[in-house]
């Protein structure tokens, strides 16, 4: 039995190796060949000082204080050279993937089913085909788009990590490359994948958890919440669900069907057009429950457009709040075809 480690770079890409049962990390990273900085490795001169931020392990006695302190060591910070995973882990490197010679992985997928959600977004489903590598819950792959000169797309995996059918929740965007090739989609059709990517990713739960979602903010929480129905949590999970039109509310019966499955987890949903019906009208800083900010002691999660993003950091100032972590991704709907910037997001 060996253990998975995920090494996620600075510049977003994550890489995964095997580490074998009693190996350092350093080793099993340059069997797989990838660089991690290093220059005694013999745990004096703390070069290869990362942050542990999943997962259980045992540093040793064999590195001296200047290399790695107590309080540092408390605090997650690990190095590479002495540590031996007893699980698997998680582990953020302090530098680029291009210097530790390795990069993120290219691999193919074929379409199995498009889904429309009537015109507010897209559920695709894909069947992997070669090389699908392991992804960590709320990270996101680039797609090229077929027969558009080699452009892509940016999208968060809605599906549990370790799928072998990859899926995803893509806003309709009118006049959007993608959204045009996917309604015209046909099963078998082969794309091409490049990821996972990202520092947008579920963390260790350690206290509460608040999630907060915009949209098709919602693909990387639905990511989280399978990953969670299988490792379960000590803590309540609360998602908020915010869209701007009742339309727009898609895939609200799997959350119901999370809801109903996992006694730690709830989720509300609201609608900014003023003309919806929906119970909740407003932002989603109009629906803070109090009770899921546990008075600043909770992990907030946000993936939602600019705005949005910019909405909840001002709401948690104007109330002074500040969370123990407070981890967020933003992004901007593909522009139409025609545009000359036209970017992924």
């Amino acid at each position: 039995m060996s253990y998975r480690i995920a090494l996620n770079f600075e510049d977003g890409v994550t890489r995964f190796i095997d580490c074998n049962p009693g190996e350092k990390v350093l080793d099993a990273a340059f069997r797989a060949k990838v660089n991690l900085p290093m220059d005694c490795s013999d745990g004096v001169c703390g070069t290869c000082k990362c942050r542990a931020e999943a997962g259980a392990y045992d540093l040793g006695e064999d590195y001296i204080d200047d290399a790695l302190s107590a309080d540092e060591a408390a605090a997650g910070l690990v190095l590479t050279c002495q540590m031996v995973p007893a699980s698997d882990c998680t582990i953020a490197v302090p530098t680029t993937s291009a210097a530790c010679k390795t990069g993120t992985s290219r691999f193919k997928a074929a379409v199995v089913d498009v889904v429309p959600h009537a015109d507010a977004a897209l559920e695709l489903k894909l069947e992997a085909l070669e090389g699908a590598p392991a992804f960590l819950p709320g990270q996101y792959v680039n797609i090229a788009v077929p027969g558009s000169g080699g452009q892509t797309r940016s999208y968060s995996f809605s599906s549990l990590p370790g799928s072998d059918t990859p899926s995803f929740l893509i806003k309709r965007v009118p006049g959007g490359l993608m959204s045009g090739y996917l309604d015209s989609a046909s099963p078998g059709q082969v794309l091409e994948l490049t990821g996972p990517l990202g520092s947008f990713y579920l963390r260790a739960v350690t206290r509460p958890v608040l999630m907060l979602a915009g949209g098709t903010g919602l693909a990387p929480f639905l990511s989280m919440l399978a990953q969670l129905a299988q490792t379960g949590s000590a803590h309540p999970v609360h998602l908020m669900y915010g869209v701007t039109r009742g339309a727009d509310l898609v895939l609200v019966e799997q959350l119901q069907r999370f809801a109903e499955r996992l006694d730690f987890f709830s989720f509300t949903t609201c609608v900014v057009d003023p003309a919806s019906r929906h119970p909740r009208l407003g932002y989603v800083t109009d629906h803070l429950p109090p009770e899921a900010l546990h008075a600043g002691e909770v992990d907030v999660y946000l993936c939602g457009p600019p705005p949005m993003v910019d909405a909840v950091r001002n709401h948690f100032s104007a109330v002074a709040l500040t969370p123990a972590n407070f981890y967020y991704e933003k992004f901007t709907p593909n522009a139409p075809a025609s545009t000359p910037q036209d970017l992924a997001a």
